[in-house]
């Protein structure tokens, strides 16, 4: 039986990471609590730090400590579910960022697999897991499945199925891929045990039709009435209602997303239809050009306006 309990199922915002405008693109920490703030009033209850939205491969060893630090103190306030992304870093790292996190005794950790010497078996990513589990004893563990990004294609419903009490912390995954029998087969793995969050904001109405009951999507920092919508409408088994609103949303995603990567471009977007300021995204990614950001500002006024 697994070492911890983790219960937590819902909506996690996975969120930005505020620079400042100097050369250095330091981190404006002070921003934070404000977030964090105008989540809980959205009605998101969960948090998500230094994940691929929040650019923590971007980050330094002690940035990532830093921005991880201020979100614990704000949550205290708002009461919000605090996992922090620990992986894409050299192992002796990871294991410290774990360590840490659990020092600041947040909710949840995510752990991206090792990037360069990439598990292609199940047993290597169980070792890995292992370790981070053991560095971090007392808080709840999910793997990060972003094959887009790493390269590690392992099907995470036959992981899921065969993990079962080797990582003593283990408690789920973030399941971001627009393969939807695979996530289903993850769900349903070993009776349905573990937390499946599903990470693709364009299917989220579909991860509801399949039975899936949480989400990490980027969105949620941009149009989180939408996406609480869908929820609800399917909720209230108004199916019409959950496509539609997807639709607009999946519209909307697509809006954003042509004019470039996708932290790139939902960075800015944040920065314009919200009241807070990220700043810009931080090398090797690129602030967008001119162009891009006239056309999407008045894309993004045509949605909003019509909405």
């Amino acid at each position: 039986m697994p070492s911890v309990e983790f219960t937590y199922r819902g909506l996690i915002a996975p969120v930005f990471t505020p620079f400042n405008s100097d050369s250095e693109q330091s981190l404006n920490l002070s921003i934070v609590p404000r977030y964090a703030e105008y989540l809980a009033q959205k009605g998101i209850t969960g948090i998500l730090v230094n994940g691929t939205t929040g650019e923590g491969t971007s980050l330094s060893l002690k940035e990532r400590k830093l921005i991880s630090e201020e979100w614990a103190k704000a949550v205290k306030k708002t009461k919000q579910h605090l996992m922090i992304q620990v992986g894409g870093a050299p192992l002796p790292d990871v294991l410290e960022l774990a360590k840490h996190a659990e020092s600041l005794k947040v909710d949840s950790l995510l752990c991206l697999p090792e990037l360069y010497f990439k598990p292609l078996k199940p047993e290597s990513l169980v070792d890995y897991l292992k370790a981070v589990s053991d560095a971090a004893p007392k808080t709840p563990l999910l793997f990060y499945h972003i094959p887009m990004f790493t390269n590690v294609t392992l099907h995470m419903g036959n992981f899921l199925e065969t993990i079962g009490d080797q990582v003593p912390t283990f408690a789920g995954i973030k399941f971001t891929s627009n393969n939807l029998e695979e996530g289903y087969l993850a769900l349903k793995a070993d009776n349905g045990r573990f937390a499946v969050f599903l990470g693709n904001d364009q299917l989220i109405s579909a991860g509801c039709s399949i039975g899936m009951d949480s989400f990490i999507s980027t969105t949620l920092s941009i149009f989180p009435e939408q996406i609480l919508s869908i929820l609800n409408s399917w909720k209230s088994k108004d199916v019409e209602t959950a496509r539609k609103i997807q639709h607009e949303l999946s519209t909307a995603v697509g809006t954003i997303a042509k004019h470039g990567n996708w932290v790139e471009t939902m960075k800015f977007a944040m920065n314009f239809v919200t009241p807070l300021n990220m700043g810009a995204p931080r090398l090797p990614l690129k602030v967008l050009s001119s162009e891009s950001q006239t056309t999407m500002k008045k894309d993004l006024e045509k949605l909003l306006k019509s909405a």
